[in-house]
């Protein structure tokens, strides 16, 4: 894959939104409220300092709600049944990927007016959770072509993505809460209520397509028994670990959590 296919990489529309361009005083209150950046721009960066570059500014992948509802449409009937808030559309073309993102203007406001850099609660996990998700799979759908990947309709390859959101985002929560929390460390209680709103509350049951319900009950219970060895490491081979675990593909990595079940660490 070239640099220039890299850096074209995304179907540019005019977006709906910028999260967060005009940014609020909080005078001594503790805040992750930048001067000129966005939440969609700090989490690209976070999810590139971890794992790679990926090449170009996600934000220029935005979608609006026309171009949404057209590439639903070519998505299939199933597509009818993912959510409406939040979605994430790949397409190849040769050696180039195609990547659209669309958030509803309802999951937009919801994050301009509970900024989860001011204070994350009940009122915006769950908008913060599929704001993140959507982001995740863009960037690790572009990470896996620009490494070689081109079955990007397959299953496993849609697995994949999911299975990584998850745990991407898990650790991104942990990350907000630990903010603001004086003492930088995560309690119990924190961690039951992020598990609860990003696992729990799911319902893979409620689909009607098949694969559909396979696809988000697996990796809903692959993505907890990681996670909860993830909470067992320290910083350092935390980070080790999830760098490890996000070169593996799908079945590589069924096979990392299985070994660490035998193995009796989760």
């Amino acid at each position: 894959m070239t640099t220039r296919a890299r850096r074209s990489v995304y179907e540019r529309a005019h977006t709906h939104a910028d999260l967060a361009k005009k940014h609020r005083r909080t005078g001594d209150r503790r805040s992750l409220v930048p001067v000129n950046e966005t939440l969609f721009s700090q989490i690209q960066k976070l999810f590139e300092r971890t794992y790679a570059q990926v090449g170009i500014n996600l934000e220029d992948c935005l979608i609006d709600r026309t171009r949404c509802a057209q590439l639903s449409v070519l998505a299939g009937k199933s597509a009818r049944e993912l959510s409406e808030l939040a979605r994430t559309f790949l397409r190849r073309a040769g050696d180039q990927l195609y990547v659209g993102i669309y958030y509803s203007r309802w999951l937009i406001e919801q994050l301009e007016q509970h900024d989860p850099r001011a204070g994350l609660g009940d009122r915006n996990i769950r908008s913060l959770i599929m704001f993140v998700e959507e982001l995740n799979h863009a960037l690790h759908a572009a990470l896996q072509f620009k490494n070689g990947t081109r079955e990007i309709a397959s299953e496993d390859f849609a697995r994949n993505l999911e299975l990584q959101a998850q745990v991407d985002t898990y650790l991104v929560l942990l990350l907000f809460v630990a903010f603001f929390r004086k003492s930088q460390r995560v309690s119990q209680a924190d961690r039951r209520w992020l598990r609860f709103h990003l696992f729990a509350r799911q319902s893979p049951e409620a689909f009607r397509d098949t694969n559909l319900r396979g696809r988000y009950l697996e990796t809903s219970q692959l993505a907890v028994s990681y996670t909860h060895y993830l909470d067992t490491l320290n910083g350092v081979r935390r980070l080790d670990e999830i760098r490890r675990f996000h070169s593996l593909d799908y079945g590589a990595k069924q096979r990392r959590i299985l070994a660490l079940t035998d193995q009796g660490s989760l």
